[in-house]
């Protein structure tokens, strides 16, 4: 005979509680069923769980393996009627979302933290992407939201921020020591640090004129090469604020031309079709945004 749920959360129960009586009115079933309920479950694996000592009953031990056991046992049960509930609810085992790299990162991580706490069963997949990347996911329908410069033709796209750019190099960078607003013939005769485009696409941004020029993947990797002094570049400044508080990079005098700024939007791939879990994910990170 199968133990059953009901067994397991008796011989819990008991343990916890300290006792049959005080196990009887934590489950709010009498003494008597709490008793009948352990009774079946040594009849069903032939084995004592419990064993007087004195006037106390103690765990044997197989029924303190057994205990460890059920106690697992009892916490998986409760999360797959969490899960279940989840589920019922429309919400979804998996949610997929893209993110351009301008975006802060610590924000969306805070995002994401709150959002697993409130939903600890949905599985998060963040594709992080640059330029064309995320709006390319969506096109594709790869992710069911997406944080992008561009809004692909046949969908809609909510404006969530703008992001500034500076163009920085160290404060030692020889475009730094020429003590006079620069010009793009100046810009030109030093290498530039650009961050290639993760769609297949390869759409160009931002001004690439110089003659040097060193692509990487990853803006953290560019920001590096910069702080070191091999190259300048345009960045984020929600990237590199850091950076520049400890001085490893500062502003090239560009005069009217230093800063550029592009606009990011949400986009649901769905649209108003969105499940409720994108849609709730959707809302906190615009939420975190006009926070602050």
């Amino acid at each position: 005979m199968q133990v059953t749920l009901e067994q397991w959360q008796a011989l819990v129960a008991v343990v916890d509680a300290g006792g049959y009586a005080k196990a009887a009115e934590l489950l709010g079933k009498s003494q008597s069923a709490v008793s009948y309920a352990i009774q079946k479950l040594e009849g069903s694996l032939n084995v004592r769980v419990f064993k007087l000592s004195g006037r106390r009953a103690t765990l044997t031990e197989a029924g303190q393996t057994l205990y460890r056991h059920a106690k697992r046992l009892l916490a998986q049960a409760e999360q797959t009627e969490e899960l279940a509930q989840q589920f019922s609810q429309g919400y979804e085992a998996q949610i997929r979302l893209a993110m351009d790299a301008i975006f802060p990162s610590a924000w969306m991580l805070e995002v994401l933290a709150l959002f697993a706490e409130q939903h600890p069963h949905t599985r998060i997949e963040l594709l992080e992407t640059v330029l064309s990347g995320s709006d390319e996911a969506v096109l594709k329908r790869q992710v069911d939201l997406s944080i992008s410069g561009r809004v692909p033709p046949g969908f809609l796209g909510e404006k969530l921020m703008d992001v500034r750019f500076i163009a920085c190099a160290h404060p030692d960078h020889p475009l730094h020591q020429m003590n006079r607003t620069l010009s793009l013939e100046d810009l030109r005769q030093h290498r530039q640090l650009v961050v290639r485009d993760s769609g297949s696409r390869s759409v160009d941004s931002g001004w690439l004129g110089a003659e040097q020029r060193w692509t990487v993947s990853d803006i953290g990797t560019s920001v590096l090469a910069a702080c070191k002094g091999i190259g300048y570049a345009w960045y984020p400044v929600t990237r590199i604020q850091q950076a520049l508080d400890d001085g490893l990079l500062k502003p090239l005098p560009l005069g009217n031309s230093t800063e550029r700024s592009v606009e990011l939007y949400l986009i649901l791939t769905d649209g108003e079709l969105a499940r409720p879990g994108v849609c709730k994910l959707a809302s906190m990170i615009h939420q975190k945004v006009h926070g602050h």
